[in-house]
């Protein structure tokens, strides 16, 4: 028997309001992506790659349809549900980083664990860990202005990774990097997939960095020209 795919999309639909237009921005997507995929979401500016990013992740919610995550249909969380629920399974990893600047890599890294019941040595050992399989233990020290771009990424994904998520999102993670820090970031992600079983959705518009994927799902004007989907 096929195992049920992380994340089951059907027929989800999203529009936003701009004055007094509705302006569609996704139309009827059904899609399945499997545990342990690294998928890439391709499209044109403005083909909803962000919006179908953000509803997976929970920062967003359809109009319409069904959206599970290992089995949970997270349109039916409440507000509160839904932030608890964003916080202990999905790790975010955005194209300018969104790093704080007055804290250290390590202080950045140790902000989602914040929020937990971890003691103050429990969590220095697990920052320690994620910057250490970032390759950035020398550097924990050290402020956003004090590190390249490349190294910047680094810390935002040690951030999504510290709280050990099931799902690690990913909206143009290389858009901001020259060639070889792209590269390095990609290297790292298909690292984490490989060997760490994680679950990536990366949106890119970039074919090279699409290329590091194992599957890809392009988006035009809010629908799936082709994919994976059922």
């Amino acid at each position: 028997m096929e195992a049920a795919p992380l994340v089951r999309i059907r027929h989800v639909a999203k529009s936003y309001r701009r004055g007094m237009q509705t302006v569609p921005v996704l139309t009827d997507i059904t899609l399945d992506i499997a545990e342990g995929d690294f998928i890439a979401l391709m499209g044109p500016s403005g083909s909803g790659k962000s919006t179908l990013l953000n509803l997976i992740a929970g920062i967003d919610r359809p109009d319409s349809g069904e959206l599970l995550v290992a089995g949970q249909d997270i349109t039916r969380l409440a507000e509160s549900e839904l932030a608890a629920w964003r916080a202990a399974n999905v790790g975010f990893i955005f194209q300018f980083y969104n790093l704080m600047p007055v804290l250290t890599a390590f202080e950045n890294v140790e902000l989602p664990l914040m929020l937990t019941r971890l003691s103050r040595a429990e969590r220095r050992a697990r920052v320690e860990m994620v910057l250490g399989m970032v390759n950035l233990a020398d550097r924990m020290s050290h402020y956003p202005s004090e590190l390249s771009g490349g190294q910047q990424q680094r810390v935002a994904i040690a951030r999504a990774l510290i709280t050990d998520p099931m799902l690690i999102v990913a909206d143009e993670p290389t858009g901001d990097l020259d060639r070889n820090a792209a590269a390095d970031i990609l290297a790292m992600l298909q690292r984490l997939n490989r060997e760490a079983g994680k679950t990536i959705i990366m949106v890119t518009h970039d074919a090279h960095a699409a290329n590091a994927a194992r599957s890809m799902v392009h988006l035009e004007k809010g629908e799936l020209t082709h994919g994976n989907g059922p």
